[in-house]
């Protein structure tokens, strides 16, 4: 199949599944594309475990086979997709708050990660499927940065005060460049077996987390005086999609964080650029056309979560240990929240409510799914990546249709 006819295939699977949800189950549209998803896998998974000659899904894995997920996501659509949500974040939100985005964007992560590297790699033992501790790490770090595109697209239905809506979203913008510094490092040390040393650590950390904000910075800056120039809605657009595909190509060939470089000049152009740079007519409709965007490339992205279970099955998958490792990634979230919000306390105000919201409206997505695919084959890789299916199937569709009900209940009437 060429690219146009697979591009095609999705866009019309993602048009027709979200038809079908919209008329019939109307739950959030991402949801319910994964739900559709994941139905109409699980019914091939049968139908052919029933009828193995009848290869009844052939023609979905062969698109499936033809797509690298981490490529497809990690280098192609998360650029556009970070863009797009940083641009529509209240940067004096995020300021308002940038101590507890900071904190749970890198102690956060650090702690969730041993954490649930533990509680993993004692229940596997227990389960029978254990694995070195080292590999049960590479989980926690692949799992424990909050992903931005699902977070964002759930909370924009939600209705939460606006400094808590701030920190989810900023920490999960941010807490990308952490993430994969420590999945960096810590699938290093488990595939070569050396310890890469705190200088190199610290090294990686700057280079990728402290280059991608440099070049965000640059990059929303160049954004910046464009759009002060220009009059024309057409190409206000066309100076943003520049932004996106070339700041995130250099990033790539720099080995700076890329995600964050993205967060930063949407920031910029979202802020300083809709404020200052262009008329409202022109900014209007960027938003417009940034929107339109995003929901698209969300459509294909949580469309391709959900039949995605017809690769990961062919590797082995042990889904039932994902549910027991369920309760481990919550509690390790929670702590790591109570941790943050406790060490804060002397300069900010948190209740119960907001631990509760943090913990609850901390979402795992594609990117979790997509570091997973990009483990080297080894007799580890398909526990992991069944594990972190599940995890984010429950992540996607339990906390993402019950986060609107959890918020009404433990948010008081005037929170803060």
């Amino acid at each position: 199949m060429s690219v146009f006819e697979i591009g095609a295939f999705l866009i019309g699977l993602a048009a027709l599944f979200g038809y079908i949800n919209y008329r019939f189950l109307r739950v959030p549209h991402t949801i319910g594309l994964v739900l559709i998803a994941l139905a109409a896998s699980s019914v091939l998974l049968l139908v052919e475990a029933v009828f193995p000659a009848a290869d009844v899904d052939s023609l979905i894995t062969g698109v499936l086979e033809r797509i690298d997920f981490h490529e497809t996501l990690m280098h192609g659509m998360l650029s556009f997709l970070l863009f797009a949500g940083a641009l529509h974040v209240d940067f004096s939100a995020l300021r308002r708050r940038y101590r507890t985005i900071g904190l749970l964007a890198t102690l956060g992560t650090l702690v969730s990660t041993l954490l649930i590297a533990g509680g993993t790699w004692i229940l596997a033992g227990v389960a029978g499927h254990p694995i070195p501790f080292i590999w049960a790490l590479v989980f926690g770090a692949l799992i424990s940065p909050t992903d931005p595109v699902a977070v964002l697209g759930i909370f924009e239905r939600v209705r939460v005060p606006p400094t808590l809506k701030a920190t989810l979203a900023g920490e999960s913008l941010f807490n990308d460049g952490m993430g994969v510094v420590v999945f960096t490092v810590v699938l290093g040390i488990a595939v070569q077996g050396s310890d890469p040393g705190l200088l190199r650590i610290g090294e990686l950390f700057v280079v990728e987390v402290l280059g991608g904000l440099v070049l965000g910075l640059i990059g929303g800056f160049i954004g910046y005086r464009a759009l002060l120039r220009i009059n024309d809605p057409n190409l206000a657009v066309l100076v943003t999609l520049a932004i996106v595909m070339v700041g995130y190509a250099v990033a790539i060939r720099l080995d700076v964080s890329g995600p964050i470089a993205m967060v930063v000049a949407g920031l910029f152009v979202g802020n300083e650029g809709m404020n200052y740079a262009v008329s409202e007519g022109s900014g209007d409709y960027l938003k417009e056309f940034w929107s339109l965007l995003d929901n698209i490339l969300n459509s294909v992205l949580f469309l391709l979560i959900g039949l995605e279970v017809l690769i990961i099955a062919r590797t082995g998958f042990t889904f039932w240990v994902g549910f027991i490792v369920i309760p481990v990634t919550v509690a390790s979230r929670w702590l790591s929240v109570v941790l943050g919000t406790t060490l804060l306390r002397r300069w900010e105000i948190f209740g119960n409510a907001a631990v509760t919201v943090l913990t609850w409206g901390g979402l795992r997505g594609g990117i979790a799914v997509a570091l997973a695919l990009s483990l080297p084959a080894n007799e580890y890789r398909p526990f992991i990546l069944s594990i972190t299916y599940v995890v984010v199937l429950f992540s996607i569709i339990v906390q993402g249709l019950t986060v609107t009900r959890v918020v009404e209940r433990v948010m008081p009437p005037d929170p803060r």
